[in-house]
């Protein structure tokens, strides 16, 4: 009998303290919580209350050392392919066009004055394959690759995960490479047509050097005969 009321005394308890958080959290609810970011130091030890973010409107700021969605600013982007490469998942698709000479100013330089030397139609990141090891931003030489601080870009579709970051539309693509294979195709003509350059045989060429040799040993015949 006294065990029965024993554990009514325990679940009343139990009840009364469970309820007593769940009343202080209520009535705490009143104020605001500080909006220290996370890397304060006083993040945690903020006065008690409201922690609830608005939710796009607010959200927890993001250490300034954090790697989050990966980003290609396109417009320094010389087309080295180096994170592609470096890149331990395959999560970045690169394609290139080589510039014509006459399109070097069109294509430009990067912020660092390097003149750029490709066009990218295609520059893809993968994000949702991307597991922010940074290796790709430690090899691109003109640090045009960078962990942005965006830590929440969900997505319905898988395929909104994939962001372009291309300088060339599929059609403007398509005409670079055929002025590119033109300007080849007529490099190669004038190559062809251009007039060959006579070769010595190589009995010529030992006769030639013979003669030289002949020459060189008479003068100096000629000479030791005039000094004695």
């Amino acid at each position: 009998m006294s065990e029965y009321f024993r554990n009514i005394k325990t679940g009343a308890s139990t009840i009364a303290t469970g309820m007593g958080i769940t009343l202080q959290h209520f009535f705490n609810a009143v104020k605001r919580k500080g909006d220290a970011g996370v890397g304060d130091s006083n993040y945690f030890g903020q006065v008690d209350g409201l922690v609830t973010l608005q939710y796009p409107r607010e959200a927890i700021p993001t250490p300034a050392n954090g790697r989050y969605r990966l980003e290609n600013n396109i417009d320094d982007c010389i087309g080295c392919a180096q994170c592609e490469r470096a890149c331990p998942i395959g999560c970045i698709t690169i394609e290139t066009i080589k510039v014509t000479a006459d399109d070097l100013g069109v294509c430009g330089k990067t912020s660092g004055g390097q003149q750029k030397k490709f066009w990218l139609p295609v520059f893809d990141i993968d994000t949702a394959k991307c597991m922010t090891c940074g290796l790709c931003t430690v090899v691109c030489p003109t640090e045009c690759l960078i962990h942005s601080p965006v830590s929440d870009f969900s997505e319905f579709d898988r395929q909104n995960l994939v962001y372009h970051f291309g300088n060339l539309t599929r059609l403007e693509a398509e005409a670079k490479k055929r002025k590119l294979q033109e300007q080849q195709a007529q490099a190669a003509k004038d190559k062809a047509a251009a007039p060959a350059k006579p070769v010595l045989s190589g009995k010529s060429v030992a006769e030639k050097t013979a003669s030289s040799e002949t020459e060189d040993s008479g003068k100096a015949r000629g000479e030791n005969t005039g000094e004695q």
